[in-house]
């Protein structure tokens, strides 16, 4: 099969020939019809991941149709549309066994753990407990990009931060994580608050149905902004970027007893953020990491994509295909355009 492949951290990838995967007893292959550029894989193309083992596939948000079956999968046929979870549960231990997981024990993630679906085919571990079944009116890109930012989002709204209507969520970042968490926040009744660097960003994130925005290269005092409009600070707030400054902004912004929600990534240089304490402790301040969403968590998610209150089709930026993307992959770091570019053509 046709992959990405890189063989040294920040090293230039490139397309190449490489074997076929065979399903695991317990997985499955799934040919993949389209799968999404995250900035999660450029993380791991720097070496930020130590689970990574060179040479290695990028790619984790994917959509497409299973290959072949492993023996002792019970609950899927080839032909089957599918996604899944970045992050696969392992089904058996303590944390999926509560029903968490996104933060399994055992867990296997593709582009991680093993290689990922910038390729013609990606190997699933423990299908029965992760695969998704897709809507056959659901289209592929759409579905792909669900695989990561958009779920993430989903729980980070919903089960983490418990957004309610007439609650006030600042959301910093306007990338595809950020993008996603505006969409599901409005259609749960919150208004919400857009922080980015750019004009083009913040114009997206009031089409995706944010009340007010602030550019955060035009104003002080960011925190300071959001409380103004607010009229006393965010109810919930999410770093949806993943960097010190946003963090740091995200939690000072909220109000007395509010909720934080630590979406973006904090890895490399970032991994060690610094956050208002003393305004932690006095304001009871709430503070959550959200990572991924199980994959029986998704019927909620599709029943308000059915019903047409979610629009994930209309985060689908660029799409490209699987030549085009060593060089995406490689300028994620610039956060340019709007929206989340997907391969669709291998």
């Amino acid at each position: 099969m046709r992959a990405v492949v890189y063989e040294q951290f920040g090293a230039p990838p490139a397309v190449k020939t490489v074997p076929d995967p065979e399903p695991t007893p317990d997985g499955v292959v799934v040919k993949v019809e389209a799968t999404g550029l995250c900035r999660s894989d450029w993380h791991g193309w720097m070496g930020h991941d130590p689970d990574i083992v060179l040479p290695h596939v990028p790619g984790h948000e994917l959509a497409g149709t299973i290959a072949a079956v492993g023996s002792r999968v019970t609950g899927w046929r080839v032909g089957d549309r599918v996604t899944a979870p970045f992050v696969c549960g392992c089904g058996r231990c303590f944390e999926c066994h509560s029903g968490n997981h996104q933060v399994c024990e055992k867990q296997s993630q593709p582009g991680f753990t093993a290689w990922g679906s910038f390729a013609e085919y990606v190997a699933l571990d423990f299908a029965d407990t992760n695969l998704v079944r897709l809507p056959d009116e659901l289209d592929f890109a759409t579905a792909a990009s669900l695989g990561c930012r958009f779920v993430t989002s989903f729980r980070a709204i919903v089960d983490q931060g418990r957004v309610r209507p007439g609650e006030w969520l600042a959301v910093h970042g306007c990338g595809g994580v950020g993008l996603s968490a505006i969409m599901i926040a409005t259609a749960m009744g919150a208004n919400v608050v857009a922080v980015d660097l750019t004009k083009e960003k913040l114009d997206f994130a009031r089409e995706m149905g944010a009340a007010a925005t602030v550019n955060a290269s035009e104003v002080e005092n960011v925190p300071r902004a959001v409380k103004q409009i607010t009229k006393g600070g965010a109810h919930v707030s999410i770093d949806a970027l993943g960097h010190p400054v946003t963090c740091f902004d995200s939690i000072s912004n909220l109000r007395r007893r509010g909720r934080h929600v630590q979406v973006g990534l904090m890895l490399g240089e970032h991994s060690e953020a610094k956050v208002p304490m003393a305004r932690i402790i006095a304001h009871e301040l709430e503070i959550y990491g959200s990572h991924g969403m199980q994959a029986f968590r998704y019927s909620a998610m599709m029943d308000m994509i059915a019903a047409g209150r979610l629009k994930p089709q209309k985060l689908v930026g660029r799409t490209l295909s699987l030549d085009e993307a060593p060089t995406a992959l490689m300028a994620m770091d610039r956060f340019e355009g709007t929206g989340i570019g997907v391969i669709t053509r291998f």
